[in-house]
């Protein structure tokens, strides 16, 4: 009699024991399915609020379709110009090759596409790679980007400081022809600076990482003197 009230206890026990098991199973299955919705929905979730970032902005007057950069001329051949206006080699390109690029514009040979990146903000004390950038989408608005992006690279300041002030970026305005009070209001309300950040976000995805960098329909100049940038566009166009 005692030998089967052992088997008993000692079958209770073994079940007793399986059932714990399986519990255990359940709650570690259901905390691992638990933790899976928490990523998925964390996820989903910063890939909503980033493509609500991306979409938040206001492309100035005048910008490609992607709201990516300020469009001049509608030539055969796509030029796109990424500049930062506090990087020396960009106002180097500007003052040696600009005026080719004017050039194949009026010819009616190229469209160029520039991009006002903001990759040298850690060389101001006060985000001048943004600030300009965006001053000078209030610049495209007032239908004078070209005009003022010259200007502003050259007063281009060192880096390593401030940078011009929002007074100076203002006075640059007006001496091109933009209307001063207009140009004031959106600059301080910072209008374009969403955008800026989306150009600059969008560059990066490109696989652009530093300035000037210059492609041709696509394909990146590794020689950016006008008679190497010449060669690219009238290669493109055949």
């Amino acid at each position: 009699m005692s030998s089967r009230k052992g088997q008993k206890s000692a079958s209770r026990v073994v079940r007793e024991q399986l059932a714990r098991e399986q519990r255990r199973r359940r709650t570690l299955w259901t905390s691992v399915a638990a933790v899976a919705v928490l990523v998925i929905a964390g996820l989903i979730g910063w890939s909503v609020l980033a493509g609500q970032r991306s979409a938040d902005y206001t492309a100035p007057t005048g910008a490609n379709d992607a709201g990516t950069g300020v469009v001049a001329g509608s030539g055969p051949v796509t030029v796109d110009v990424y500049e930062d206006f506090l990087c020396p080699a960009c106002k180097q390109f500007e003052q040696t090759t600009g005026p080719t690029l004017d050039t194949l514009i009026a010819e009616g040979k190229a469209r160029v596409v520039y991009h006002p990146v903001a990759y040298l903000n850690r060389y101001s004390t006060t985000d001048y790679s943004t600030r300009s950038s965006a001053a000078s989408g209030c610049a495209a608005e007032g239908g004078r980007y070209r005009e003022y992006a010259k200007a502003l690279f050259a007063q281009q300041p060192p880096e390593g400081g401030a940078g011009l002030d929002d007074d100076k970026l203002t006075e640059i305005a007006a001496s091109v022809g933009i209307d001063r009070d207009g140009f004031a209001s959106c600059l301080r309300e910072g209008t374009f600076k969403p955008w800026t950040e989306h150009v600059t976000e969008e560059a990066s995805r490109a696989g652009v990482t530093g300035t000037p960098t210059i492609l041709v329909d696509g394909e990146p100049v590794t020689d950016r003197s006008p008679a190497g940038l010449t060669a690219a566009v009238e290669a493109a166009s055949r």
